[in-house]
């Protein structure tokens, strides 16, 4: 994902509203979101290079969401793959504050990277570019491919715009996938992550178009106060035209 923001536990109805842009390069091969095969309690779209996600849910009420953190045009390869960071989680049964424990121990095995993972009860967050695993607070809370909570200008706005939707009544999915649409680049507050200022401009939009590199698909999660947990991906051709949107409900455990 490079652009997700939440809100937790700052919804009467909604425990978690979390919704997020996927931005990749269009190349790189991904099934849509699905029941896994190989683990049927997974609910996720998957990197068919690697084979962890970008984001998932489980039937138990596990999720997690994984960003890259950008350093440059040219990272340094790292001998594991960051979507195993979410699929390892959502596959086992550690809580997920002992999960990131575990996953600190041996972070810098990965590229730079920004993890969220929870369930009905519990948020928690790790970069291996930042400090110690923490909890989540409540609040709204957004993330693109630095820090939880640097505002940068696309983070910024999605965070007061989802603001809004939590304080004007039930969120409807039509609203937050509006949320993530917005294509509209930064006129100013760009970051300078060491790729230049015309890209960072092309990719300082929420929604980003390009013909190599893009967003990929918009994904959302709303978890209810009575357990339930409602889900749906929308996804994209390299224009920016939608292709489908798969929606789902999980009944409460």
């Amino acid at each position: 994902m490079c652009l997700l923001v939440l809100a937790w536990r700052s919804h009467p109805d909604y425990p978690l509203i979390l919704a997020g842009n996927r931005d990749e390069r269009h190349a790189r091969a991904s099934a849509p979101a699905s029941f896994w095969t190989d683990a049927p309690m997974v609910l996720a779209g998957r990197d068919l290079e690697a084979g962890g996600t970008w984001l998932g849910l489980t039937t138990g009420g596990r999720y997690s969401v994984v960003t890259n953190y950008r350093e440059g045009l040219d990272p340094a390869k790292a001998p594991r793959s960051r979507g195993k960071l979410t699929s390892d989680f959502l596959m086992g049964s550690m809580s997920a504050a002992d999960y990131m424990g575990e996953v600190a121990a041996h972070a810098q095995e990965y590229g730079g990277f920004s993890l969220v993972c929870g369930d009905r009860d519990t948020l928690h967050y790790l970069s291996n570019r930042g400090p110690a695993p923490t909890a989540v607070s409540p609040g709204i809370h957004g993330l693109s491919n630095h820090l939880l909570d640097t505002a940068w200008p696309k983070v910024a706005t999605a965070k007061a715009r989802l603001k809004l939707i939590t304080e004007t009544g039930a969120p409807t999915s039509e609203a937050l996938f509006r949320l993530l649409a917005d294509r509209s680049p930064a006129e100013q507050g760009l970051p300078d992550t060491g790729i230049g200022t015309e890209l960072e401009r092309r990719v300082s939009a929420a929604f980003v178009v390009d013909p190599h590199y893009g967003t990929r698909c918009s994904s959302l999660l709303l978890l209810h106060r009575d357990g339930s947990i409602r889900f749906a991906e929308r996804r994209f051709d390299p224009s920016g035209e939608a292709l489908e949107t798969r929606s789902f409900h999980m009944a409460a455990a």
